[in-house]
């Protein structure tokens, strides 16, 4: 069974990377889920990007991120060739408008406030899951 695009998940706490990883597993994602735990990775897999690699189906991207913040990583991934076309889902525990305003300003393609609750978090990992890897069209190679 072909798994899909991955998915890249730049994260650096590790129990909301836990909580992500197991709301997939709930659903019984296909996807490959990768994770990035700071800003400086999530550009080093820009630059793979850049190389050749395949970009995932989607970012979900968390703001608040040591070495190199949220808002930096999508402003530069707007900025190349490789991954201005690739989606960003924000998602982080910010609901300041000044967060929202500025993440849609550098091109984010949605912003999602973490629920606490794991039940809802599932939720919201299905509907990630089927929109970002299934019904959206991505341009190909």
């Amino acid at each position: 069974m072909n798994p899909g695009p991955s998915i890249l998940l730049v994260e650096d706490n590790p129990m909301d990377v836990d909580l992500t990883l197991r709301a997939f597993g709930r659903r019984h994602l296909t996807n490959r889920v990768d994770v990035a735990r700071d800003g400086e990775e999530a550009l080093a897999c820009l630059a793979r990007w850049e190389g050749g690699e395949a970009p995932p189906a989607v970012v979900l991207l968390d703001l608040k991120l040591p070495r190199v913040d949220g808002l930096e990583v999508l402003r530069r991934l707007r900025a190349s060739e490789a991954g201005k076309a690739v989606p960003v889902v924000v998602l982080t525990t910010s609901g300041e408008n000044v967060d929202v305003r500025r993440a849609y300003e550098l091109g984010a393609n949605s912003y999602i406030i973490k629920p606490v609750n794991f039940e809802k978090f599932v939720e919201v990992a299905a509907q990630i899951e089927l929109y970002w890897t299934v019904l959206n069209a991505r341009p190909t190679a």
